[in-house]
């Protein structure tokens, strides 16, 4: 008996390490009640810095700043320069350094690319905001309208069956 229990502990031990399935213990952390998230999700917040990436730092927001003014974004070289003197040279034949090279005019209108397309997401954003929150107060007064006129309703009623009870006593 004593030969067959230490035959049957060591095909267990090789069974074990040919594969089998070992069950593990996972803890999974309990978040407190208060914690949990409840109702609808807010609104993305559409912050200043979402103007994609590969741009430097602070850059986005100097070149939105000039798009929100609807002037037009100074490019390599014209930093320093206001938009109409920009434009004066331009009319006047100059070519300013950023118009030269294929590659940095590119470079140039992904950015600008970027810029506007993120002043049109915030734009967007406030637009539905706004939009969803005209719906919410639209069905809001609905409801209350709803809500008075039932209980318009109701008091009526039980006036009128007041009203029948005396008269029924009379």
């Amino acid at each position: 008996s004593s030969s067959s229990s230490s035959s049957s502990s060591s095909s267990s031990s090789s069974a074990a390490s040919e594969g089998e399935w070992e069950e593990k213990e996972v803890s999974v952390p309990k978040v407190p009640v208060g914690l949990v998230p409840v109702g609808p999700k807010p609104l993305p917040k559409v912050d200043g810095g979402g103007f994609g990436g590969r741009l430097l730092p602070g850059e986005g927001s100097a070149m939105a700043a000039f798009a929100s003014e609807g002037k037009r974004i100074p490019r390599r070289g014209e930093i320093g320069l206001a938009s109409e003197q920009i434009e004066k040279f331009e009319n006047a034949g100059y070519v300013m350094s950023g118009n030269r090279h294929k590659r940095m005019n590119a470079v140039r209108m992904r950015k600008e690319g970027q810029v506007y397309s993120a002043e049109e997401q915030k734009a967007l954003a406030l637009f539905n905001y706004e939009e969803k929150a005209r719906r919410e107060n639209k069905i809001l007064a609905d409801f209350r309208d709803l809500v008075q006129q039932k209980a318009a309703q109701k008091s009526e009623r039980m006036q009128q069956q007041k009203r029948e009870k005396e008269q029924a006593e009379d």
